[in-house]
């Protein structure tokens, strides 16, 4: 017979098995989350990380709120975790930066003997500070930006020093610009007189007017949103010289006097621009009169402002003709002729292919006159393929009433700058001008001195000395006569101003500071 024992057993187990109490949960932990002074107690499964400790004790944090530990560590049983409130604050407090003092050597001063060309000025500049406090202190205080607002102006101190080089006489009166400032030199390179020294010439203008009496010349603008620069007039006559604002401003290319009246001078105009090369141009030109008392009369507009041609942005340039009114222009993309009181406008003589600087700068063919007004000297650019980015740079002739250029030197470098001679002792005249040392690359390469005849014959070197470095591009001048017989060429060289004798290149040494930058010579 079958027996129910073992069922009624395995029923019994079961009964017995439902009537016993819950076990507790395994594997909790209890943690403590400390923040903004309270303590919150969280129990959590084993293995939760900070960032669920936080969430169970309803914590919650800022954008740069840290904890300890942080956030994705691994909670052990009967941890704490430290909330670290973190705020940043930013302060800007105004600083002073200190001036320089800089020292120039003159050789124009007696030894020992010092002038105080520019005053010094403290510069300020706006810092910006990021605090970062924790919890309420401060923790960091760093410099995160600065701006500079107003920029310190140096003090500049022209000391006199002995000068090691014997005067000599000069035709004429010799004015050239140093550190800017502007001196003169009167019939002898030892009578040197200072007609400027406020430091402040940019040399974008200087020019002496035809009778050597007055120098054109311009100033830096002054402060934060100032012109490009002012135009000035100097009565060298004067002892001291008398200085004379002309209210015209922001010349970038020309300026310079008429060739019929020394006391009427052209200019051409830019508008002032905060992004490169610093100015819009306006392509005009305007003539105006003035007397030795100080009169001035209004500004007359010769050429109407217009766009300028092929990268007229950068401007024209223009170069009056020895007699008349007439005047050369020179603009990226082509060389001709302006004339007053015409219809004509601007006449084209020769097209120029716009030479690609791949820069915020254009360049512009040179202009010289030959002394009878009938030949204009220049520099073209291209060959016949007409590559905007060509190396090839020639001197060329434009014979007014001839249509067809004349090239006189080939491959001569972009910054060639014919210089015309005063007629010779036979009528004639001569042509200076610089050979760039290396052709294909003119643009950064240094120039020699060679002297040529108007036609282009007897071309040789003349400056600097063999072996000796190059020259920077530069417009030399001409003695306005001739001594003994040789006409002589002012030359900057190494900052240093030099005379050269063009017919058998000897040469010296007037001055040793280094520090000039543009001559002139009447």
């Amino acid at each position: 017979m079958f027996s129910k024992r073992p069922f009624l057993w395995i029923l019994l187990l079961g009964l017995l098995a439902g009537c016993v109490a819950p076990r507790r949960a395994q594997g909790q932990i209890r943690v403590t989350v400390q923040a903004d002074g309270q303590s919150h107690q969280v129990r959590l499964p084993a293995g939760s990380t900070v960032q669920q400790a936080l969430q169970a004790a309803g914590v919650k944090l800022g954008a740069l709120d840290r904890t300890e530990p942080p956030a994705y560590a691994l909670l052990d049983d009967g941890a704490t975790v430290q909330v670290v409130r973190v705020s940043e604050k930013f302060t800007v407090r105004q600083e002073i930066v200190p001036f320089e003092r800089q020292t120039l050597r003159n050789e124009a001063l007696p030894e020992g003997e010092t002038r105080l060309l520019q005053a010094g000025a403290n510069g300020r500049r706006d810092v910006t500070y990021r605090e970062v406090y924790e919890n309420g202190h401060l923790v960091s205080n760093q410099a995160v930006k600065s701006v500079v607002v107003e920029t310190p102006v140096p003090e500049i101190v022209m000391v006199g020093v002995q000068t090691p080089f014997v005067p000599r006489a000069i035709p004429g009166r010799l004015a050239y610009l140093a550190a800017g400032n502007a001196w003169v030199m009167d019939g002898n390179t030892g009578e040197r007189r200072p007609v400027v020294t406020s430091g402040d010439l940019d040399g974008r203008v200087f020019f002496l007017s035809p009778n050597g009496r007055f120098l054109l010349f311009t100033r830096k603008g002054q402060g934060k949103d100032a012109d490009l620069n002012t135009l000035w007039l100097a009565d060298l006559n004067a002892k001291p010289a008398k200085l004379v604002s002309l209210g015209v401003k922001n010349i970038a290319h020309f300026a310079d006097f008429a060739p019929y009246n020394p006391y009427t001078i052209a200019y051409s105009t830019v508008e002032p621009r905060p992004q490169p090369p610093g100015w819009q141009a306006n392509n005009d030109l305007y003539t105006l009169s003035f007397s030795t008392s100080g009169w001035e009369g209004e500004p007359l507009l010769r050429l109407e402002p217009n766009a300028g041609g092929v990268y007229g942005w950068w401007g024209t340039t223009f170069a009056w003709a020895p007699v008349g009114t007439r005047l050369a222009f020179a603009r990226p993309d082509a060389v001709g002729l302006f004339e007053f009181d015409t219809e004509e406008g601007l006449q084209r003589l020769l097209p120029i292919v716009p030479y690609q600087t791949h820069g915020d700068w254009a360049w512009t063919p040179p202009l010289g006159w030959g002394p009878d007004g009938r030949v204009l000297f220049t520099v073209s650019h291209g060959d016949k393929e007409a590559d905007e980015t060509s190396p090839v740079f020639d001197l060329t002739a434009l014979v007014l009433g001839n249509p067809h250029p004349i090239r006189l030197v080939a491959n001569v470098g972009m910054f060639a700058n014919p210089v015309p001679s005063p007629r010779l002792a036979d009528g004639g005249y001569r042509v200076a001008f610089l050979q760039a040392v290396f052709p294909q690359k003119s643009e950064i390469s240094r120039y020699r001195l060679w002297v040529m005849d108007r036609d282009g014959s007897n071309r040789r070197q003349i400056f600097p000395p063999e072996g000796g470095l190059g020259l920077m591009p530069q417009h030399v001048v001409w003695s306005p006569a001739a001594v003994d017989r040789h006409f002589l060429l002012a030359v900057i060289y190494q900052g240093n101003l030099y005379l050269v004798d063009a017919d058998d290149g000897k040469f010296q040494q007037l001055t040793g500071d280094g520090l000039i930058t543009r001559l002139a010579w009447r």
